[in-house]
């Protein structure tokens, strides 16, 4: 298959904001690839390179060669040359990935070119979200779309289970929870407040509140004397985390799967600020170097010794993860159907430094990658997690620093971001100072005073409500918005969408 091919299908689907039009056109290309092509193929609908790497950016696809006039690449010739690309190291690398990308763009027209350059940069606007993707696999296969989602989410991506849907029904069905290899992790949706979370996820059953601790999302999985620790990103960063890995060793079981958090606690045993968590987890250094010790706590259990437990009520999986974990290990909860305890118990998660609480359902599955109704969590001050778009250059004492923040949330019709404003407010210098070499290397282009940035730095943002405006595109602005921390540990597929954001005007 030609890489045109799967250019021309990109220019498709984002000339239409029809769901069915986009599926249709992307499940027809899917249909021709071949068996070999079938993964890359995959990966390149969903505008994304299959390496996770290449050590390239947009500075190093600013002077490329003359386009060519007819199109000859495949798309297995550019899979095998990102792969050479991503392969290089070391001395001379830098001027061997500049030869190998002349010689890949060479022989790209332009509009492959184009194409190339998007998808490398992370900037590529298709209109084709993984989701959408997943449809397309579901309707060129001639499986059900519940059975490619599920695969997808146990097998970790959409890439890894596409020749599993040309192979039907049973062999999506194989794609299992398999220890050692992490899982998109269940999400919680939003509530306003203890009686509104307890009416989602409970109706008036009783219902667990957990405590909703301002740490790291991390699966653990052991198999035998194997320990993986992953991000909620499916990242493995297991070598950093010695500490998470001596307590999986020393439970009581042979092979299992824990869902948790991990966090850095003070003296007294209070959370230490998120950003010392997170440069922790990130990078095994504490800020400024040394070693801060990180604590796991698990609130869930998906797999104990040969069961899998993804599918059985929550409460039947809470009491698994007691007989397996002690008590200094598992996350707080509460069961309870009064909301009034809920509320105390909020009230107390509040005064011992941590976030909120969240709510869930004792009766319901874990449904991996999902963000639904079985998990409703409450926090006592507003905040979205959006993506950066844009920085302005600051002014006065912020002279020579990136500044001011453009923000966006998701829309859900297509793979782009909706923009809702800007904010400079919650920065501190050390802030600043980070955020000016971060957003410095995500830079794809300038117009005067503002940067605009590759899509790819989560914020977590706090807010006092939503207005309606007529200035920005989702028809609505943040009002008093402000910077409570960059969330290095969330992809930007997990940030809020726009119909998320237009739900607080009716609060």
């Amino acid at each position: 298959m030609l890489l045109a091919d799967v250019v021309a299908t990109s220019e498709t689907v984002a000339a239409t904001r029809s769901r069915k039009a986009k599926v249709l056109a992307l499940a027809d290309l899917l249909g021709r690839a071949g068996p070999d092509e079938l993964e890359t193929v995959t990966a390149y609908l969903g505008g994304t390179l299959r390496q996770r790497r290449t050590g390239l950016g947009w500075r190093g696809l600013t002077g490329l060669p003359e386009p060519a006039a007819e199109p000859t690449l495949t798309v297995l010739e550019v899979h095998s040359a990102f792969d050479a690309i991503a392969a290089l190291s070391g001395s001379g690398s830098q001027s061997a990935r500049t030869r190998a990308v002349e010689e890949l763009f060479g022989r790209a027209t332009a509009a492959e070119q184009a194409w190339l350059r998007g998808v490398v940069t992370g900037a590529l606007r298709q209109g084709a979200l993984d989701s959408l993707v997943q449809e397309a696999l579901a309707v060129a296969a001639g499986v059900p779309l519940p059975a490619v989602r599920r695969a997808a989410m146990l097998g970790g991506s959409t890439v890894a289970v596409a020749r599993a849907a040309f192979a039907g029904v049973d062999a999506l069905a194989a794609v299992g929870l398999e220890v050692g290899r992490p899982v998109l992790p269940m999400l919680a949706s939003s509530a306003p407040d203890v009686p509104a979370a307890l009416a989602k996820a409970g109706g008036g059953d009783e219902v667990a509140v957990d405590q909703k601790l301002d740490g790291i999302r991390i699966q653990v999985h052991r198999a035998g004397d194997d320990v993986v620790v992953a991000t909620r990103s499916l990242e493995d960063i297991t070598a950093r985390l010695p500490e998470v890995v001596a307590v999986a060793l020393a439970l009581p079981a042979r092979d299992f799967v824990l869902d948790g958090e991990a966090l850095a606690l003070d003296e007294t045993g209070r959370p230490r600020p998120f950003q010392e968590t997170a440069s922790r987890t990130a990078t095994g250094e504490a800020p400024g170097g040394g070693q801060i010790a990180v604590t796991p706590y698990f609130f869930d259990l998906l797999h104990l010794d040969g069961a899998d437990l993804l599918d059985a009520p929550a409460g039947e999986r809470a009491a698994a993860l007691e007989r397996l974990v002690p008590v200094e290990h598992r996350v707080p909860r509460l069961v309870t159907a009064s909301a009034a305890e809920a509320q105390d118990f909020l009230e107390h998660t509040i005064g011992s430094g941590h976030e909120g609480v969240v709510v869930k359902n004792l009766a319901a599955p874990y449904d991996a990658g999902r963000r639904g109704a079985a998990w409703v969590k409450v926090k006592p001050v507003h905040t979205l997690d959006l993506v950066v778009l844009a920085v302005e250059w600051g002014s006065g004492r912020r002279q020579g620093w990136l500044s001011n923040i453009h923000l966006g949330a998701r829309d859900p019709a297509g793979d782009g971001f909706v923009m809702l404003g800007k904010t400079f407010k919650g920065m501190t210098d050390e802030m600043l100072a980070w955020q000016t070499e971060r957003f410095l290397a995500l830079e794809t282009a300038r117009s005067g005073h503002v940067v605009h940035v590759r899509p790819e730095q989560v914020v977590e943002i706090a807010f006092d409500g939503v207005q309606r405006s007529t200035r920005y595109p989702g028809g609505v602005a943040l009002r008093f918005a402000r910077v409570l921390r960059y969330r290095d540990d969330k992809p930007v597929d997990e940030v809020d969408t726009i119909e998320t954001v237009r739900a607080f005007l009716q609060r």
